[in-house]
């Protein structure tokens, strides 16, 4: 969908020539996000604004769907990118709804279509139109502006998104929403998109691919976990920090890494099963189901010592679970907090799907190292 190939930028100063970006060549497919990451000054919003030739490139070629942007009007090839900055950019002056139409409307679009495109859009971003079309700037809060901002980008259905540090203006509990908000549209709208960052764990969490760039030149793109588990150079490695072990956890699914075929026991059980069945698995714990299906309870090795009795006389009571969909950084902070060696993994409706424990996770995070 969007290819750069060779594509340098050397401006002219009073010192001499200075290359802000140095022949980066990568290809980003149809619905996938790449966030560009770095330092300040290492070129990742000079690429990407070459790409809507708001810059315009001094060597190299950017192809959009197969076509040389070189030979589109700068101005129609804007018209055809949205295009999300920090600052926001609201015009002061105009509704919501005239702001997020302002691109249909240069288009020559329908107004009764692109009033019912922003109500839409307002929608998905969790924002009622009967309430928030008629406003103006003035009256929304930061985080009510920036979804006004990235809606008003998506207006004209543009197949490409520009982003350039987006919510990096925006306090981190908004933010966190925002993305999520964000991540909910790419599911269903499936739009290509750039998005320049600062922030690794915003790089992490929102992208399909991360481009990690240092004084112009791209030094690896690849996939979240393929970026942590096998950084390509030295920079790379110092720029993920020494916890980027601990950074995947929030890229694998407790579904991925639970133990699936997970014993269970029933309350009126001997107590002494739960030991057969904990010797054989060498699990620290097993889990107790109530008629429900839901865990009620967990019997671990020690209580089994006792030899006689039942399940339910001896189970701890099951405090928390882990949904099968939480990463494994919410599942760790989880059992850490709650001083649990093994946690049930469970479905939405609360069934036990499988149980998570810390050999099963080091093990996960061992096979993804493999196959990447």
């Amino acid at each position: 969908m969007i290819r750069l190939e060779g594509l340098s930028k050397i401006f002219n100063t009073v010192n001499g020539q200075v290359a802000a970006v140095e022949n980066v060549s990568f290809e980003l497919a149809a619905g996938e996000i790449c966030v560009l990451l770095g330092p300040s000054g290492c070129g990742k919003t000079t690429t990407m604004k070459m790409i809507n030739r708001l810059i315009q490139p001094t060597s190299g070629k950017v192809y959009i769907n197969g076509r040389d942007t070189d030979e589109v009007d700068p101005i129609e090839l804007r018209r055809t990118i949205g295009y999300v900055i920090q600052q926001i950019g609201l015009f002061p002056n105009k509704t919501v709804a005239d702001n997020i139409c302002v691109v249909p409307d240069l288009l020559g679009w329908d107004r009764r279509k692109s009033r019912a495109r922003a109500a839409e859009l307002l929608e998905m971003v969790a924002l009622d139109p009967g309430t928030f079309m008629k406003r103006y700037p003035r009256e929304l809060s930061g985080g009510q502006q920036q979804r006004v901002g990235v809606v008003r980008a998506l207006a004209a259905d543009p197949p490409v998104m520009l982003m350039d540090e987006p919510f990096g203006a925006i306090d981190p509990v908004n933010r966190g929403v925002i993305q999520d908000e964000f991540l909910r549209m790419q599911k269903q709208l499936r739009k290509t998109v750039i998005f320049v960052s600062h922030d690794l764990d915003e790089a992490l969490k929102m992208a399909d691919k991360v481009a990690i760039f240092r004084a112009g030149r791209l030094e690896q793109i690849a996939r979240p976990s393929q970026l942590l588990a096998n950084p390509a150079t030295p920079f790379v490695e110092t720029f993920l920090g020494s916890d980027r072990i601990l950074k995947r956890l929030r890229l694998v699914r407790v579904a991925e890494a639970m133990i699936s075929n997970v014993d269970v026991v029933f309350p009126g059980d001997p107590v002494a099963k739960a030991g057969q069945l904990l010797k054989a698995s060498k699990h620290p714990a097993v889990m107790m189901l109530g008629p429900d299906g839901r865990v009620s309870g967990i019997v671990s090795q020690e209580q089994t010592a006792a030899g006689n009795g039942t399940c339910g006389d001896y189970a701890t009571p099951s405090r928390v679970s882990i949904p099968v969909l939480a990463d494994l950084r919410n599942a760790v902070a989880l059992m850490f907090a709650n001083g649990m060696s093994i946690i049930p993994c469970v479905d939405d409706d609360g069934k036990l799907r499988g149980a998570l424990t810390y050999l099963s996770i080091v093990q996960s995070l061992e096979m993804a190292e493999v196959s990447t």
